[in-house]
């Protein structure tokens, strides 16, 4: 057999040698791809967030009992600041380690903010201290109301809820021990459309009710005045002081300023002495209630309602919030009366 001339071998190994680097680097390191190095990102400082606070939305938990639905999303509108509540509930507060039953209501004022004057709902919370919830009822009472109702919470889908503050609410609830109660309402909103214009307007008379039988007889603020709604056309819309009114005197003036016709005054007249009896026959059965009530009541039970508390929270002053300074009052409602500190 004959060998391969030398020439032959030569040409062979130039073609060897003559082969490119990236071929020979893409025959030994097949499916290994070399990525280039990536861009670097434009740094991006951390985002922040403010931390919670524990009681943050404790203000807004308590619903605001008599507001109308239509004035509700313009009490939130506005970012007001309760941490004097928040406060209250710290070492030292008012409110520290206490229980206490909290609802919420709004005072329309003309308040001026950011240069323009309006009327806005200014929010307060009412703080009771007390062993047991101040009530189970509603006090329904309007102008246009002739009778003044007292009815169950229930009735008015309200309700006295614990509160659970942010840092608890990862925990099993029925370990939780409750110090913090607040009235809440289960309508829901969007459900009003179904219901009928008179039971919607039920929820703007509302007023959280309370009555404490160990207020003496003479603290008790004895109402001489009742509010008349005469149905004529147009209705005769007053207050009637039986202390202080002349009936026939209060009658005649109604006639000269055209507000009665002259040819209703005797039954006008018989109208208003029908609603004084009304209310005295009231106040004279709210008397004996409470000389019952106080007789079948422990002497746990009254040292509860002698040692109770009313505290009403404003909105803390902030940039971001109008000055009601001017506007704060210790009257809560014609229940609860005045508060015993404002803060």
């Amino acid at each position: 057999m004959r060998k391969p001339r030398a020439s032959s071998k030569r040409k062979a190994e130039q073609r060897e040698e003559s082969k490119s680097p990236v071929e020979g680097t893409k025959a030994s390191s097949r499916g290994k791809r070399v990525k280039a190095p990536a861009a670097p990102k434009p740094h991006q400082e951390p985002e922040l967030f403010a931390d919670k606070r524990n009681l943050e939305d404790l203000w807004q938990a308590a619903f605001p009992v008599g507001t109308e639905w239509h004035q509700m999303d313009s009490v939130y509108k506005i970012k007001w600041n309760f941490s004097n509540l928040e406060n209250a509930f710290e070492e030292g507060g008012e409110l520290y380690g206490k229980k206490v039953y909290l609802f919420g209501c709004t005072e329309p004022q003309l308040v001026s903010f950011n240069g323009e004057s309006d009327v806005r709902c200014i929010p307060a919370v009412v703080a009771v201290v007390s062993p047991f919830p101040p009530s189970d009822k509603i006090g329904l009472k309007s102008v246009q109301k002739e009778v003044e109702e007292i009815v169950p919470m229930k009735e008015m889908k309200m309700a006295w809820v614990p509160y659970i503050p942010l840092e608890d609410r990862d925990s099993q609830v029925d370990r939780l021990k409750f110090q913090i109660f607040t009235m809440s309402c289960t309508q829901r909103r969007a459900a009003l459309r179904h219901l009928k214009e008179e039971r919607v307007r039920r929820f703007d008379y509302c007023l959280p009710y309370f009555y404490n039988p160990m207020k003496e007889e003479d603290q008790v603020e004895q109402e001489t005045v009742v509010q008349i709604f005469f149905p004529t056309e147009p209705p005769v819309v007053c207050d009637f002081d039986w202390d202080l009114d002349d009936l026939e005197d209060f009658t005649n003036e109604k006639i000269q300023d055209e507000v009665l016709p002259e040819d209703q005054k005797d039954a006008f007249k018989e109208f208003i002495k029908e609603k004084v009896r009304e209310a005295k026959k009231t106040q004279r059965e709210a008397r004996e209630a409470r000389k019952r009530a106080i007789e079948a009541m422990d002497q746990d039970a009254k040292a509860a309602y002698e040692s109770m508390r009313f505290y009403k929270f404003y909105p803390v002053q902030t940039p971001g919030t109008p000055d009601i300074s001017q506007w704060k009052s210790s009257y809560i409602n014609r229940y609860y009366g005045k508060a015993h500190k404002v803060l």
